[in-house]
């Protein structure tokens, strides 16, 4: 059995299904395919695909300076591998942004609106150009197989040692500034895993990552195409490994008994338990096993060694990114299927590029030689029919292609109605929140969101005549409608005259020519008005004049509607100068581990709308 052909099918069958994915993502939203909250805004998406992410593909720079700055020529024929494993990784985490942000659209505004004051600024501007640094360090590869652009690879090979040292210093930056990242949320955090020296350790774990990772990537390719692995180069890395392993150790242990928190490591918790393990996998063993020469020499040492290590990393990635904030938030969440698959096609993805360039240029020093690469061998033919599936190149991307297209289909099959179905419309659910006739605007359906007290808002605005101020449309033979009735897209304008429900067969199954003349273009403007069809509906007299049928955005309806209302009464009431802001409305009670003294200054006026560490209810 052909290990790269089951593999390649693999990792084909894994894009297919989150491709079906990150289409209902872009299509319906975050809501329709993860399970993150307010309470948990930060997921796997986050946790492992962006802060563990940045961290696994730190092997560019660590190999790069062994080779060029310290001048270890031994590791020369690892260092092409570890760029281009170096590139891919922030290509995924930049492909991983772009499904988790909730306005994807909009992640070039860094380079114009400039925010100077935030760490993500910093990292967001280091990752773009470090992974154009890393494009131009491996461009020279692929270009050496024509003599077209050998210019081009002249000036790229006399620029290698300045791209290097750029490649370092933006590496550095942005690996330590993602502990910097953190540093803002000191009362969301758990005390094990928050220090003053997050930035520090998130570099120092970077660089045993990137000994360990190039390590982990030599000894899987070499067992998929059956080659000799580098023992010897993987064992120096791993001791190497081994000394910034007990440097780790030591400033992390370090913080922790500078700050008097032993006593949480032995308090029984969940948070206790998950932090002895994570530093045994990652650090403990590991640092044992490297410095076992015999161990240290061996396949199979080395295999499960760098695999704690891989391990152990992404495991303090993710309780950082947001694992261990539960006990602040006492939000619980668990990542949904369409989330690991997302992060699988990711991965299977950049793995797929990276074999596939392993195998039509110099990665290494010999290259192998797969048949799907050869369109000279002979053709192939299926096992079950005996069908001609043409020359090795053609038949694996017919191989491939089904793999990937049943996977998409099974993924498509497989997507949740309910949550497509409700994605994106927000719904004011009249759950009594403190008895009454306080409604609870769940905007999310989350179970986070704000208290609105009927009747006194009723009261305050001169009792029935207020009605309009919030309900100020009904859709037809509807008393009560809701805000989602036209407003039902979350962040997005929506078409309140649902042109689609009108001619659908499910819907009201009107045919065009009934609003729109024949010959005539169809536009809003040119159909018939709406008290053509709904004349019963409309008392006589009156006339329906709409200017537009596209709704606002709840969110933006809702807050045009509370803030400018609100801004309007903070004139009238003059003991509360604070009527229009957030937290008026957006209530967040303090983690219950806060100390009563720092619980106390937060609560002082001034201080609340700046600091508090937990969640805004009612926002995404």
């Amino acid at each position: 059995m052909n290990r790269v052909h089951v593999t390649k099918t693999i990792l084909w069958m894994l894009v297919g299904l989150s491709t079906a994915v990150a289409l209902t993502r872009y299509m319906f939203g975050l809501g329709a395919t993860t399970n993150l909250t307010d309470a948990t805004p930060w997921g796997l998406w986050i946790g492992f695909d962006v802060m563990a992410g940045v961290a696994l593909a730190s092997g560019g720079f660590v190999i790069t300076a062994i080779v060029y700055i310290m001048r270890q020529e031994r590791f020369r024929p690892i260092v092409r591998p570890a760029v281009l494993t170096a590139f891919l990784g922030y290509v995924a985490v930049i492909l991983s942004l772009l499904v988790d942000l909730g306005l994807p659209w909009n992640i070039w505004h860094m380079m114009i609106y400039w925010n100077p004051h935030s760490p993500l600024f910093e990292i967001g501007w280091c990752v773009m150009l470090y992974t154009s640094v890393l494009l131009l360090e491996f461009s020279p590869v692929p270009l050496e197989s024509t003599s077209r652009w050998a210019r081009v690879r002249s000036v790229l090979m006399k620029l290698r040692f300045p791209l290097v040292l750029l490649g370092i210093m933006l590496s550095t930056l942005h690996q330590s500034s993602l502990g910097s990242l953190v540093l803002i949320m000191p009362f969301k955090l758990h005390p094990l895993w928050y220090s003053a020296l997050l930035p520090i350790l998130f570099f120092i774990s970077a660089v045993a990552l990137g000994l360990v990772m190039v390590s982990f990537e030599g000894l899987a390719t070499s067992w998929l195409y059956r080659r000799k692995p580098e023992t010897d180069l993987v064992a120096r890395l791993c001791k190497a490994a081994a000394w910034v392993l007990g440097l780790y150790l030591v400033v992390r242990l370090g913080t922790i008994s500078a700050a008097g928190q032993w006593a949480l490591i032995l308090d029984g918790s969940w948070e206790s338990f998950l932090f002895v393990f994570e530093l045994l996998v990652m650090a403990v063993i590991p640092m044992i096993l490297f410095a076992i020469g015999r161990v240290r020499r061996a396949v199979s040492g080395q295999w499960i060694g760098c695999s704690l290590v891989v391990l152990g990393m992404v495991l303090n990635r993710i309780n950082t990114g947001g694992l261990t904030m539960i006990g602040a938030t006492g939000d619980f969440y668990f990542p949904s299927w369409m989330e690991f698959a997302v992060t699988a096609g990711i991965l299977s993805f950049m793995a797929l590029v990276f074999l596939s360039a392993v195998e039509h240029f110099h990665i290494w020093s010999e290259q192998p030689h797969e048949r799907e690469a050869d369109p000279h061998a002979s053709p192939e033919f299926s096992r079950s029919g005996e069908v001609w599936l043409g020359s090795p190149p053609v038949a694996a991307r017919t191989r491939y292609s089904f793999a990937f297209v049943m996977a998409l289909a099974v993924g498509v099959a497989l997507m949740p109605g309910e949550r497509i179905r409700s994605s994106g419309v927000s719904q004011v659910s009249a759950q009594a929140a403190r008895g009454g006739d306080t409604l609870f605007i769940d905007g999310n359906r989350d179970g986070f969101g704000v208290a609105f007290d009927h009747p006194r808002h009723v009261s305050a605005n001169g009792d029935k005549a207020s009605c309009v101020l919030c309900h100020h449309m009904n859709a037809p033979l509807d008393k009560q409608s809701g805000c989602t009735t036209c407003h039902r897209r979350m962040y997005q304008m929506a078409d309140a005259f649902q042109h689609d429900w009108h001619a659908s067969p499910k819907g009201a199954s009107i045919a065009c020519v009934i609003c729109h003349e024949e010959g005539v273009y169809r536009t809003a403007g040119s159909a018939l008005p709406c008290d053509a069809c709904h004349r019963d509906l409309v008392p006589p007299g009156v006339t329906i004049e709409v200017k537009s049928y596209r709704a606002p955005s709840y969110v933006d309806a809702m807050h045009d509607l509370c803030v400018s209302c609100h801004r309007r009464k903070t004139l009238e009431l003059t003991d509360r100068p604070d009527h229009a802001q957030c937290r008026t409305c957006h209530e967040t009670p303090l983690p219950d581990y806060l100390q009563p003294d720092m619980a106390d200054l937060l609560r002082r006026p001034g201080y609340n709308h700046v600091v508090l560490p937990a969640v805004v209810k009612g926002s995404n």
